[in-house]
């Protein structure tokens, strides 16, 4: 039994060295962060990682809607100064190393057999992944909810963290940057219910990483104010609508959370639309 579970944490170590491989082998001599601990190599790679996918995103989104589609989505007295749209990435660039050490220490746990992943599809076979997998993203769903929630209700938290991210309040300062825009404790708490999840539902230990990474897409996409009528999700209509009024919307993926607990505000037949 000691013999299998060696090798199922063996399993995680070689993939997380396979993923620092690709990003650290492919940009950086190896010179630089061969001979560097696994740990850190861990942290660097979701740096390099993180700081790509939010400017590759960030930079395609806003030259979609502001560029290409100018006027289309978003009118064009809304569309976000470079001034905003550049302190939103510094903002965000400096809490990167510190978001960072979310996944690693995710990855460390996991590597070390301190969760319930398992590294293959094949372990649990398709039927079970999938409802482990809807029962991972209801956990996160209202774990973020509530840490959302939170970080608006309790007053401290509000005025010393999320405060930082809510300095974006209109139209014309929201942009797909402004998605991490956040004070890296901020940042980090928000994302913790990926990992409280990793004890309570054995979780597949590549889709626990690409979810973690989705949420720099996501992110993004509900931060450029343009309402994606598709129910449930929460798109930015919705999110919007959080920046305005503060009160409403704290749901992530979805609206169920805020539909169940009366915090739901409907961009459909919301005055703050019309007034716009």
């Amino acid at each position: 039994m000691a013999d299998h579970h060696h090798h199922h944490l063996q399993a995680f170590l070689d993939e997380t060295s396979l993923y620092n491989r690709i990003v650290l082998g492919h940009l950086l001599p190896s010179a630089w962060w061969d001979p560097l601990p696994h740990v850190i190599q861990t942290w660097l790679r979701n740096c390099i990682a993180g700081t790509l996918l939010y400017f590759i995103s960030g930079f395609l989104w806003c030259f979609y809607i502001y560029y290409w589609k100018y006027n289309v989505y978003v009118p064009k007295d809304a569309v976000p100064t470079r001034k905003a749209m550049l302190l939103q990435i510094y903002v965000a660039m400096k809490a990167m190393p510190w978001y960072c050490t979310l996944p690693t220490l995710s990855e460390y746990m996991i590597e070390n057999g301190w969760t319930r992943c398992y590294s293959s599809i094949s372990d649990v076979g398709l039927p079970l992944f999938l409802v482990q997998l809807a029962l991972y993203l209801v956990l996160v769903e209202f774990g973020i909810y509530w840490m959302h929630r939170e970080l608006h209700d309790i007053k401290p938290l509000y005025k010393y963290l999320h405060a930082t991210h809510h300095i974006y309040n209109k139209q014309n300062t929201l942009s797909p940057f402004a998605g991490l825009a956040f004070h890296p404790l901020d940042g980090i708490l928000q994302a913790v219910p990926h990992v409280i999840a990793l004890f309570i539902v054995p979780t597949h230990f590549r889709s626990h990483i690409a979810l973690l990474f989705f949420e720099a897409i996501w992110t993004a996409n509900i931060h450029d104010c343009i309402h994606a009528k598709i129910w449930p999700v929460m798109g930015a209509g919705y999110h919007t609508i959080h920046h305005t009024t503060y009160r409403h919307n704290y749901g992530h993926y979805t609206i169920w959370m805020d539909w169940m607990l009366g915090t739901l505000r409907d961009p459909a037949n919301d005055s703050y639309e019309k007034e716009m």
